[in-house]
């Protein structure tokens, strides 16, 4: 493995019999706060003969866990001047515009230069703690090459009430794709399990049920253009990667996803004339309930002056 990467391996014991897979873990390994170990867990960094699971997953006696634990990260990330769009703010919490390109915390391989970074300079280091010294303030990401609005609490009380929303899957976000083909039907749902794929471990993949996470995405076609279609995805559930791959299952990869779709030759000629080097897709509008006032918040974000350019590019 790489540089500051270990590998340990835990074998579940009659105390532990039938409990979650996290809560067992946090009695093996003590050293680890449970948190720690459920984000371990959920990246994918825990294993059972070569298969990932879910933090709730019960254990058996006698079973053997294999964890790797990625390269430690500087211990907390540090303030950074980084521009800022920043759709709303008040004490209690801030809603961002995030552009495409912009990673959302540090991890390994990305130590700064993050919208933690930028918004620990902004909030003079006021945001909740509940995250962890890497992650403060962060109840929900969007994917580094993916656009649009984030919301992020100044307050653990804010942190609190918006994880629990999320949790409930009572906060409205939808997003806008551009994909390759016509969706048949033009509108639908896409109701499948999520989780780690058993052939790459940085790809998610649709798995049989009870496998991964549940995860529902509502689709709708919005405008028809050539050999393509501009879709709105309202997310039920919100799964690493979750638009990427239910688009992806139904036979319509997002344009410019490196990963999930495997682009036609006509639309990488498009892609290299504009320059175009990330996955369609823009976290459109985000709505919730303020976690402390209790008011209906909703924020819309236009789409990205690049995707209206490969909009314009694929007009009938």
């Amino acid at each position: 493995m790489g540089s500051g990467v270990s590998n340990i391996e835990i074998t579940v014991g009659e105390a532990q019999a039938g409990l979650r897979l996290d809560r067992a873990l946090a009695d093996l390994m003590p050293d680890f706060s449970r948190e720690r170990l459920k984000a371990l867990i959920q990246e994918g960094h825990v294993t059972l003969s070569g298969r990932a699971l879910s933090p709730s997953a019960k254990v058996e006696v006698g079973q053997n866990y294999a964890i790797t634990l990625p390269a430690p990260i500087a211990a907390e990330a540090a303030p950074q001047d980084i521009p800022l769009a920043i759709v709303h703010e008040d004490e209690h919490l801030i809603v961002v515009d995030k552009p495409a390109g912009l990673v959302v915390h540090p991890a390994a391989g990305n130590p700064d230069g993050t919208l933690v970074n930028a918004l620990l300079h902004h909030c003079h280091g006021g945001l909740s703690g509940i995250g962890g010294v890497a992650r403060p303030g962060i109840v929900h990401r969007i994917d580094k090459d993916t656009s649009g609005l984030l919301v992020v609490a100044k307050s653990d009380r804010a942190h609190e009430g918006l994880a629990q929303q999320f949790k409930a899957h009572s906060v409205h976000r939808l997003y806008s794709a551009v994909v390759q083909g016509l969706p048949v039907p033009s509108s639908g749902t896409v109701d499948t399990w999520i989780g780690r794929s058993d052939a790459d471990r940085k790809k998610m993949a649709v798995h049989r049920e009870g496998r991964g996470k549940h995860a529902v995405t509502h689709y709708r076609m919005k405008e028809r253009l050539r050999e393509a279609a501009l879709v709105e995805c309202r997310l039920e559930t919100g799964r690493t990667h979750q638009v990427r791959v239910h688009m992806a299952h139904i036979g319509h990869p997002l344009i410019g996803d490196p990963i999930y779709g495997r682009a036609k030759k006509s639309f990488k000629t498009i892609l290299e004339t504009l320059g175009f080097k990330r996955q369609a897709l823009h976290a459109r509008t985000l709505g919730f309930i303020h976690p402390v006032t209790g008011e209906s918040l909703m924020f819309e974000s236009a789409i990205p002056a690049d995707m209206q350019e490969l909009l314009s590019a694929l007009h009938v």
